[in-house]
């Protein structure tokens, strides 16, 4: 009886503590952050960890833009300062892709409706035809707020060029109602830099795209608390 009263005892000391090492030391190594995607280059500036002198890395960011909303205002980056964004590109009179995409987005976004840090921005490839007043009448069939779904156009070249040059995706028209452009979705951390992309027709994806927001999130919350 003794020795089962030991047992127990020691049972009672050290679960606890075990439990408290997965849900901290294995817990921090699940949220390890995103990959940062694009081209990089080595900085002549350097950090030091360990003791140990490491050569800073420049990622590729999202240049910045100049668009119009759904509601007509006028939006570049400094209009989501600070905020992680999910983005995709598309246009209302799509047959077929984008308005699955565009469903997928709406589930998303209306799940981080409370959520300050989190923003969805879709951008029309047919900026001629899809003007502020069609993207408006167009984002009514989702029912999400534009303070957390925005809707942009803009001159043809920009968004052209912002797709390429800036998310690294194609867009291009190729005749009337002839458009290349990408079904993805894409993660942008608040200094604009890509986290992810993801098949937003695929339900599996769309999982994994919530789960990294988490993830995005968790590692901004972390900055503010290392900051303060």
């Amino acid at each position: 009886m003794g020795i089962k009263k030991i047992v127990i005892l020691v049972l009672i000391l050290a679960v606890p503590g075990f439990l408290y090492y997965l849900l901290t030391a294995k817990g921090k190594n699940r949220y390890k952050p995103l990959a940062i995607y694009g081209p990089k280059v080595v900085a002549k500036t350097f950090h030091k960890y360990h003791g140990k002198a490491i050569p800073d890395t420049i990622y590729h960011q999202v240049s910045d833009f100049n668009l119009t909303d759904q509601d007509g205002k006028k939006v570049n980056l400094e209009t989501y300062a600070g905020k992680i964004l999910v983005v995709n590109f598309f246009f209302t009179h799509c047959p077929t892709v984008c308005k699955q995409m565009n469903s997928n987005v709406s589930v998303l976004a209306e799940s981080y409706t409370r959520n300050k840090m989190v923003r969805f921005v879709s951008i029309t490839v047919d900026p001629e035809r899809d003007s502020a007043p069609v993207l408006k009448k167009y984002a009514e069939q989702f029912k999400v707020s534009p303070n957390k779904w925005s809707f942009l156009t803009g001159d043809t070249s920009v968004v052209y060029n912002l797709a390429r040059h800036g998310f690294l995706v194609n867009a291009l028209k190729l005749g009337k109602d002839d458009f290349i452009y990408s079904d993805k979705l894409i993660l942008i951390d608040p200094v604009r830099r890509i986290r992810g992309y993801y098949e937003s027709t695929e339900s599996r994806d769309i999982t994994k795209l919530n789960e990294e927001i988490k993830v995005q999130i968790a590692e901004e919350l972390r900055k503010i608390k290392g900051v303060e």
